[in-house]
């Protein structure tokens, strides 16, 4: 067993040693590989091995002698060394690269030290991430990245640390098969329970505008929470399809399914962007010009806009099986979506898009809160002194306005498994919160008048006016 052992640690270590004395005038440059192993660096290197940078500081502090400076190579997949407990990122090529300058540690370097690590195209919901072991982590040691700068590139990712010792380059996969199987069980509850109470909600906000057919402020916001509140219908449906026939449906049908789902996302960002508009207008623009068919142009513009966009991208292709998958290339789940070679056409339309809405919303949000305060301090609203439906109007508010869907752009890096369980469930839920609002918001109006939204914007009118 020591000889096995022996032998496995020595098919496993490469390493180089190199005596330098104090005299050194330039930095010192070392190519490491998992194959051939370090090696001093030549001019005739063509870049495809990894580099070491040993800064001039290092060697600054010593005295008139002459050091040893060890680069050492491991293949932690041969020895079954530096793994962490419960260890859900790989290590790029197995390779861990240790480094140390003399008989001393060397910490807190002004000049870090780089190690470019080389590799090709990593996968999609990838983030390399530059961490070195700690043996004091944990009961057995781990992975840290205290010190250390990670520099991403195309061909290779650049460390830069302010001290020595083993280094290597994690990659962190965005979902692995039990989160994804968590995500999706969650998601399709989610939107099941998100279905049946957008229902209720349309048909209470149907009922509420019957019941005020003579007041065109409510009615006009009746009906964009309607519209909003159908887009989410339909894309919680969309969803619920997508998740149970991709995989297994023709590449065409598939197309047309990913299709459908992307105009569903774009309607309820439009929608979305509608409901700030009109609140802007509301509380604004409070002396704004009567519109002749107001709310028919605004379905004109919800509904229509995103027609546009996905024949646009339809017309390039953009639809069909997309895959997620994990560092060793398993396929983990299937969605009818925007296929991996038209990811620009996400990034644009559905990044770029939401996130112009989303900026747009939480200014008039700030705005609707400004004026609702200053209307309570003054006592023009006495429906809603009490400080718990102050807070539900204003959560309502935002969930209204799509804040939850931020969270998207969280979803990256190494806490995001929990910034997506958190996104799953809100936006699942968003029906739900949305029909809570609008009782809480609209029921108070079939038995009193003042406290609601309406009685709101006509005093902020009569204020304005007289002003």
């Amino acid at each position: 067993l020591l000889q096995s052992g022996l032998h496995s640690w020595l098919a496993g270590v490469k390493a180089l040693l190199l005596n330098v004395s104090r005299a050194v005038t330039r930095d010192v440059l070392i190519t490491f590989s998992p194959t051939a192993g370090p090696s001093r660096l030549n001019t005739t290197e063509k870049g495809k091995a990894g580099k070491i940078h040993l800064p001039r500081e290092i060697f600054r502090s010593l005295s008139n002698q002459t050091v040893r400076v060890v680069v050492t190579v491991l293949n932690i997949q041969q020895l079954g060394m530096f793994k962490e407990i419960n260890q859900t990122a790989q290590v790029l090529d197995n390779t861990v690269v240790g480094i140390t300058v003399g008989e001393s540690s060397v910490s807190g370097l002004q000049e870090p030290v780089q190690l470019t690590f080389p590799h090709g195209q990593l996968p999609p919901g990838v983030t390399p991430r530059c961490v070195f072991w700690d043996p004091s982590k944990g009961l057995a040691g781990g992975w840290r990245s205290s010190g250390c700068v990670t520099q991403p590139g195309d061909k290779g990712t650049v460390c830069s640390c302010d001290h020595l010792t083993f280094f290597t380059l994690l990659l962190n996969p965005a979902l692995d098969d039990s989160t994804a199987k968590a995500l999706m069980a969650v998601a399709t509850t989610g939107c099941g329970v998100a279905m049946a109470f957008s229902i209720f909600t349309m048909a209470f906000c149907i009922f509420i505008r019957c019941r005020f057919r003579f007041e065109e402020t409510v009615r006009t916001n009746l009906g964009l929470h309607v519209n909003l509140v159908g887009s989410l219908f339909l894309l919680n449906l969309a969803f619920l399809l997508n998740s149970g026939l991709s995989g297994r449906s023709h590449p065409r049908a598939c197309g047309v399914l990913g299709g459908l789902t992307h105009y569903c996302l774009l309607c309820c960002f439009t929608w979305m962007a509608l409901e700030g508009c009109q609140l802007y207008l509301l509380f604004v623009k409070v002396l704004g010009t009567y519109i002749h068919h107001y709310l028919a142009k605004l379905c004109l513009v919800g509904w229509g806009f995103p027609v546009l966009v996905v024949g646009v991208a339809g017309v390039i292709g953009s639809y069909g099986e997309y895959s997620i998958q994990t560092m060793d290339h398993q396929v983990i789940a299937r969605l009818c979506w925007i296929t991996s070679k038209h990811l620009l056409v996400h990034y644009i339309t559905n990044c770029g898009y939401f996130g112009l809405i989303f900026l747009f919303n939480m200014a008039v949000f700030g705005v609707v809160t400004q004026k609702s305060c200053s209307l309570q301090g003054a006592g023009a609203v006495q429906g809603y002194r009490q400080p718990w439906k102050v807070a539900l109007v204003a959560a309502g508010l935002f969930c209204l306005l799509g804040a939850t869907w931020a969270l998207a752009f969280l979803t990256y890096g190494i806490s995001s498994t929990v910034v997506l369980y958190v996104f799953t469930v809100l936006n699942s839920l968003q029906g739900i919160f949305i029909f809570i609002w609008l009782v809480v918001l609209y029921y108070p109006k079939t038995k009193e008048t003042t406290g609601s939204l309406s009685y709101i914007i006509r005093h902020d009118k009569t204020t304005t006016a007289s002003q």
